[in-house]
């Protein structure tokens, strides 16, 4: 009878001891990781202020990214597994104010920066940055790149710890000009942006694209208006509608972009809009049926993206933030994450000049999504994609946008060959 039970209990207890075995690894790696100090990125971002609802998309997308990295053990380095955070310092929308978050940063300790919805911010951090970096070589600071799409930034005002992992304001208007030249009904245009860095940018490229691509389509108006501060779009849409044009682009985001085109809206305005961000942030829902087969957009992912992969990311991170207005994900953040992980395991420290010798030479895939940085003016290569706004349910739209009921439809996608473009950035490096 002793026999029996002792067997008896070796048969029940060995099943569990090989659980405990299989996952005993993770379990000890994400304990380890929450003992060692946590490798910090400071997000210096519009918090507050007219954009505020930017930053704080930005900020969801980075902590997401950070669960992801943190739920697997965290950053494997020699002396033990280290948890990745990103702490919030708010720039208010405001370059005094991002230099000032970027002096809170370096004296807080840390050396990783993160920003990009504003391209004057980021010119400012890569100047400032550079200056400290020259200043203090034991604690040079990295910056990280996700939005800010001025060209000057790997071009003239390239810089040795500056990575731009999102498609700048050419590779954006000329993956537009993809679908934009085969329209042949499309005969005049109006040109309207942000007058700051990035809005001239769009425009200015917008202009010279046009010429080479549809020297047919005439430009019925180009203007720019004040960033953040306009707060009736009407008069501006007025002149749209009366100019007669068929068309418009713009690069505006944010609340800039949304109260554009609900004047649109409001006016009767029928014409299209091609768009960098017309994909978010209450945009769909502002311009509704108006919009269907009317808004284009360009990005380098969108949740209607082909593939079981894509799908499961989608749905991965709509599980994690259900509500409808919290749905603003973009993969370029995701990997730069990923990205910033996989060098800093490669260089087996937290060093900066570690980190960008092994970051200028990333390659990642992610959710089957692949990105390649240019080291010779860090900037991401990566495909670009042209989307159609239409109702949920119609073929090529299963995923709406924050609950509006309308998505967007993939028409046209470019690889990263083609999305490519020449650069004047002559790198000094440490």
């Amino acid at each position: 009878m002793y026999f029996f039970k002792r067997s008896l209990l070796k048969q029940l207890l060995l099943p569990l001891a090989l659980v405990v075995f299989l996952i005993a690894p993770k379990v000890f790696a994400q304990s380890a990781a929450a003992t060692q100090p946590p490798v910090r990125v400071a997000l210096i971002e519009s918090l507050s202020g007219p954009f505020a609802n930017t930053g704080e998309a930005v900020f969801r997308n980075l902590v997401w990214a950070a669960e992801r990295v943190n739920a697997r053990g965290g950053i494997k380095l020699p002396g033990g597994n280290r948890p990745l955070v990103f702490e919030r310092y708010d720039s208010k929308g405001q370059n005094e104010e991002a230099l000032s978050a970027l002096r809170s940063a370096i004296d807080d300790g840390i050396t990783l920066v993160a920003q990009g919805n504003s391209s004057s911010a980021a010119a400012v951090l890569i100047d400032a940055i550079n200056k400290h970096n020259e200043r203090e070589p034991g604690k040079r600071v990295l910056f990280m790149n996700y939005s800010a799409v001025d060209p000057i930034l790997t071009n003239e005002k390239c810089s040795y710890w500056h990575f731009r992992f999102d498609a700048h304001a050419d590779m954006r208007v000329a993956a537009l000009m993809e679908v934009l030249k085969d329209d042949k009904a499309l005969k005049s245009i109006y040109l309207i942006g942000q007058d700051y860095s990035f809005g001239q940018a769009v425009l200015r490229e917008s202009r010279k694209q046009l010429g080479v691509q549809r020297p047919d389509v005439q430009i019925v108006g180009d203007e720019l208006h004040p960033m953040g501060r306009v707060k009736d779009f009407i008069p501006y849409a007025t002149k749209i509608k009366a100019s007669g044009a068929q068309a418009v682009l713009t690069g505006n985001w944010g609340n800039d972009l949304t109260l554009l085109v609900k004047a649109a809206r409001e006016v009767g305005y029928e014409g299209s809009f091609y768009t960098f961000y017309g994909n978010a942030l209450g945009v769909p829902a502002a311009i509704g049926d108006a919009g269907v087969g009317k808004v284009i957009a360009v990005a380098d992912w969108f949740p209607n993206s082909a593939g079981a992969s894509s799908e499961a990311f989608y749905k991965s991170f709509r599980q994690r933030f259900p509500k409808p207005q919290d749905d603003y994900v973009h993969m370029r953040m995701q990997l730069m994450v990923e990205a910033l992980v996989q060098s800093i395991e490669k260089a087996g420290v937290t060093e900066s000049s570690a980190i960008a010798a092994q970051l200028e030479k990333t390659s990642i895939v992610f959710a089957s999504h692949k990105g390649v940085m240019r080291s010779a003016d860090h900037q991401f290569q990566q495909p670009l994609l042209v989307a159609v706004m239409d109702r949920q349910g119609a073929p090529g739209v299963k995923f709406d946008v924050e609950g509006s009921g309308y998505g967007f439809r993939v028409i046209k996608t470019i690889d990263a060959a083609r999305s490519e473009q020449p650069h004047s950035c002559k790198m000094i490096r440490p």
